[in-house]
């Protein structure tokens, strides 16, 4: 039996792949901080078929404990400061998570067990102000956030592991991917769950940034797949997983309000507050890469995508009723 562990399994992605690992038959350990209250909502319904291990990507020693307890053959660190906007209120704490974080577990690999194979959770955010539309996996980078120049870093530091020390190491290179799993902050499900509120009478506007911005959105239960496959593969390769197709946030609002019947325009004001501090107004992600090597494709398309998070939203507020 495969054994995999997964940093950030109580979040979106790593909830996502942890139910996708032991579909295949893996035996999953998941790295959680200590906390004084504990959000397992995500994986409740399988928890009691994982093994949780106590961690923290701040800690190295409590990496390399976590590695010699559970000896995997893979490691997924997914666990990162991920919220764009937070990263320009805590800078430090982002780079220290989310950059020096993934030095601590390719350093706890290298000390415990070399043929580890490594998963390095990049994003489209390190494109920032984009050099090329589509961007691909030879697109330079021009970060525009603290996350993204913190995800830059890990990336990088990935590939100097791989080619310094011979680990099995890659990174994906993932576009925006949503699902109804997505945290409350994140623009995809404010939206779907303002929509969800407004058309249950609890909620009576929706305040946003930039309408313009255009992102490339997935489902996060397809892209999952794809960091599977990266680590299974002859040799280790970097790869975007993406749709190639943009749309902008106010596509989004759109697709979401008119599956709960409403007009959009009624209930959404703009917030120059919002606006971020340097904007990346475009990203748009070019996966053939994946497609050809891979044999990847999303199956969920944007609206379908939208429609899934709002319709989940309404069913999570009636059953609150």
């Amino acid at each position: 039996m495969k054994r995999a562990l997964v940093t950030g399994i109580t979040g979106q992605d790593g909830s996502y792949l942890a139910e996708f690992l032991l579909q295949k038959g893996y035996q999953v350990y998941g790295l959680v901080r200590r906390s004084s209250t504990e959000s397992f909502e995500r994986i409740d319904h399988y928890r009691d078929r994982v093994t949780l291990l106590q961690g923290d990507l701040l800690d190295q020693n409590s990496l390399i404990a976590a590695l010699s307890e559970s000896r995997p053959h893979e490691v997924y660190n997914l666990a990162a400061q991920s919220f764009v906007p937070a990263s320009w209120n805590q800078p430090v704490l982002t780079g220290e998570f989310t950059a020096l974080g993934v030095t601590r577990m390719l350093e706890a690999i290298r000390v415990v067990d070399k043929g580890i194979r490594f998963y390095q959770a990049s994003s489209s955010e390190m494109f920032g102000r984009v050099r090329e539309t589509p961007q691909s996996e030879h697109t330079p980078f021009y970060p525009r956030s603290p996350y993204g120049v913190a995800k830059a870093y890990g990336h990088f530091i990935t590939v100097n592991y791989r080619e310094s020390y011979d680990i099995f190491a890659v990174s994906g290179i993932l576009f925006n991917h949503e699902s109804p799993r997505r945290g409350l902050e994140f623009v995809t499900r404010k939206v779907t769950n303002a929509a969800a509120r407004i058309k249950r009478g609890l909620q009576q506007e929706l305040k946003l940034g930039n309408l313009d911005a255009r992102r490339d959105w997935g489902f996060a239960g397809d892209y999952i797949e794809a960091m599977w496959l990266m680590l299974n593969q002859p040799e280790p390769i970097d790869y975007v997983i993406a749709t190639g197709k943009s749309h902008q946030v106010r596509d989004l609002v759109a697709v979401a309000f008119e599956r709960v019947g409403l007009d959009w325009e009624r209930y959404v004001k703009i917030d120059p507050a919002l606006v971020r501090p340097a904007e990346v107004d475009l990203l748009l992600g070019d996966a053939s890469l994946a497609k050809s090597r891979l044999g990847w494709e999303p199956r969920v398309d944007f609206e379908g995508l939208i429609r899934m998070m709002v319709d989940a939203d309404l069913a999570a507020l009636d059953a609150r009723r």
